[in-house]
């Protein structure tokens, strides 16, 4: 079997192609992420960490996936109903 030839430039060099894109799924989940950061960042600027059994973590996912939602809005539609402004 022969090689197929390689393109070549006007000095008889190998040509190189140009660099591969990026993904075009990390390219989009970037810009999902980009627009949708300022609105979340002004609405939630702290951050809770609790640590849970991996069981009731994946209850949560779960419940959450089931619900159309993610698990941070299901667990922060929870806190504000458990914890209404009015009531501190």
């Amino acid at each position: 079997m022969t090689k197929p030839a390689q393109p070549t430039t006007k000095q008889g060099r190998a040509a190189i192609g140009r660099r591969p894109g990026a993904d075009p799924a990390s390219t989009w989940v970037r810009q999902a992420d980009a627009s949708e950061a300022p609105a979340r960042a002004s609405i939630y600027t702290a951050r809770l960490t609790i640590d849970v059994t991996p069981a009731l973590r994946g209850r949560i996912k779960v419940i959450a996936f089931r619900g159309g939602l993610t698990a941070a809005d299901m667990l922060r539609e929870l806190l504000e109903r458990e914890y209404p402004e009015d009531g501190i």
